[in-house]
């Protein structure tokens, strides 16, 4: 049974682009590969050619890094997007105001144990990063990167965000997507293009397949919590 909570500060990672990215320490808001050289050749009578492969066999390197998805895309070019699909901005005090009145749906794209640790009530959980589950070379090698920064729990996108938020929310359901941070479409002095976050990330993927009512938390959840809003947790 869920239980009133205060929505604790904590500290995570998430796997924005670049493939490091840190978040502030309240909710838990790629480095690319070089193998260097190879200094080993095989004798030319075992390299592998077309008359030895054999017929249905594709033989690629797993080590080579995956074409940029959507959810890579430069920031620039999905906070123009946004803007021009008039994706708005609410404050925590709103979103509140929109779930109670107007049937909006918070959407909280944090990991999955953050969400359990404390979220808003009745909001609804998919995550748009998840750790890093394949043992190819190239997930080997972006362990070894998150490792460098003293990260071993790093992070990928989910490949599954879009069919998992279909399965519980219908494309005009009428979504709030927050995330820790929250990032901002607004420009300042030292952001003239904003900040990018999970949550405008979530923002972005959502618009560009079909949702027509999304709109996004300015603050995220850490000034949810910080303005002492309504939270419940599921442990």
């Amino acid at each position: 049974m869920a239980s009133m909570s205060s929505i604790t500060l904590r500290s995570s990672s998430s796997s924005l682009r670049p493939n490091i990215y840190y978040s502030p320490p309240a909710f838990s808001p790629k480095h690319t590969h070089d193998p260097g050289p190879c200094w080993f050749k095989a004798p030319r009578q075992q390299r592998l050619s077309s008359r030895t492969v054999p017929k249905g066999l594709r033989i690629r390197s797993a080590a080579t890094k995956p074409a940029k998805s959507p959810a890579e895309e430069d920031w620039k070019i999905k906070r123009e997007f946004l803007l021009q699909k008039k994706v708005r901005s609410v404050d925590v005090k709103e979103a509140l105001r929109l779930q109670k009145e107007n049937n909006f749906v918070i959407l909280d794209v944090r990991p999955e144990a953050d969400f359990k640790e404390a979220h808003p009530p009745g909001a609804i959980n998919v995550q748009i990063y998840r750790l890093i589950k394949e043992w190819t070379a190239w997930d080997i090698a972006r362990r070894a990167a998150f490792a460098f920064f003293g990260i071993f729990s790093g992070t990928e996108e989910n490949p599954d965000f879009i069919e998992s938020v279909e399965a519980k929310l219908a494309k005009t359901a009428k979504i709030i997507v927050a995330c820790s941070s929250g990032g901002t479409m607004k420009p300042s002095q030292s952001l003239p293009e904003g900040q990018q976050s999970r949550s405008l990330i979530a923002a972005y993927l959502l618009v560009l397949n079909g949702y027509t009512n999304v709109f996004h938390l300015e603050g995220g959840l850490y000034t949810w919590s910080k303005e002492g809003l309504p939270a419940v947790s599921d442990e």
